[in-house]
């Protein structure tokens, strides 16, 4: 049976609706399930999608319910997400983000700084989606959620031996938490923040698969090869960053693992139109969510894509009903 992995990368709110939509795309295309691959990486906006896919909650009504328009949908996700913090940590940025800024300048210098919204609210949208009690437990199967600790200025993978043992939602809360936008996110006295500061996808971990995988899908939300017509510099910047770090993490696959085969799927510009310039844009869910699902539709079609997914989900999804016979 064919060993698939599944990386899920970072891209905010938009980028998440564009991930959920991919994937329901091709269960309906393939047969096969998600949660069944054998390795799941989830990033940012990624480690939302990857709550649901391994709590078997990536449904229709994790987007939009039945009674729902657009402006619900939008009302319901910035009620959960953006919750207000009175609190304004100025130590914590100083100690961590500004005088660290000072030694190395860069991106470190907005680690820790004081932000209008509290991660918090990101745990409890999990919480809604998949339930207290799996929210606050880890996945049988194995499952990784990249963040960034400011203090020890590392990614931490939880779900590994190398990382805090935590329940998904603290997990999404900790992968979620953007600078700027949210105060880090406190676990076990340590702080983290979004793990797409050091990448959007971190592909590079299913090396840590027991074995060999035969396919690694990557769904990057934030490192389009294509760009709408009208990007913005920031969103260049974003897909440019997004495509070093992804080419890197794909080399060092390849490396160990030359027989397997990686797809990488990003939005087309019709769907970029539709997710940016602002992918916290909680308005743009299910413009983004409509679109993919139109995109994916020729996406699919693609004969080169069509044979890789056919001969590596399908073959699995009948592998399984000859199994179970």
């Amino acid at each position: 049976m064919n060993r698939v992995g599944l990386v899920l990368g970072g891209g905010g709110i938009t980028g998440a609706a564009y991930e959920m939509a991919a994937l329901m795309t091709i269960r309906l295309a393939t047969g096969w399930e998600p949660n069944s691959a054998d390795v799941v990486v989830g990033t940012s906006g990624g480690s939302f999608v990857t709550a649901l896919v391994r709590s078997d909650a990536l449904t229709l009504d994790s987007l939009v319910l039945p009674t729902d328009d657009r402006d619900a949908v939008a009302g319901r996700i910035r009620s959960h997400v953006f919750t207000r913090d009175p609190g304004v940590q100025v130590g914590q940025w100083v100690r961590h983000g500004i005088v660290p800024g000072i030694r190395n300048p860069g991106l470190t210098l907005f680690m820790g700084s004081p932000a209008p919204y509290h991660a918090e609210g990101l745990a409890r949208w999990v919480v809604s989606h998949v339930g207290a009690d799996r929210a606050s437990k880890w996945p049988d199967k194995p499952t990784a959620v990249v963040s960034y600790d400011v203090m020890n200025r590392k990614r931490v993978v939880f779900g590994t031996s190398s990382a805090p043992e935590v329940g998904l939602a603290d997990a999404v809360a900790a992968s979620s938490a953007i600078p700027l936008l949210f105060r880090p996110y406190g676990i076990g006295g340590r702080i983290y923040v979004d793990g797409g500061v050091s990448s959007g996808t971190h592909a590079d971990l299913v090396l840590g698969s027991e074995r060999p995988l035969d396919l690694v899908l990557v769904l990057a939300p934030l490192a389009a090869d294509v760009q709408r017509k009208r990007a913005r510099f920031h969103e260049k910047v974003f897909d440019r960053a997004g495509q070093r770090s992804l080419t890197e993490e794909i080399r060092l696959i390849k490396d160990a693992w030359p027989n397997s085969d990686v797809v990488v799927l990003s939005p087309a510009p019709s769907v970029q139109n539709a997710m940016r310039p602002n992918p916290m844009d909680a308005s743009r869910a299910v413009a983004t969510f409509t679109r993919t699902l139109i995109s994916m539709k020729r996406t699919l079609a693609r004969p080169e894509l069509w044979e890789l997914l056919d001969h590596h989900l399908r073959k699995r999804v009948r592998a399984r009903k000859v199994a179970s016979v």
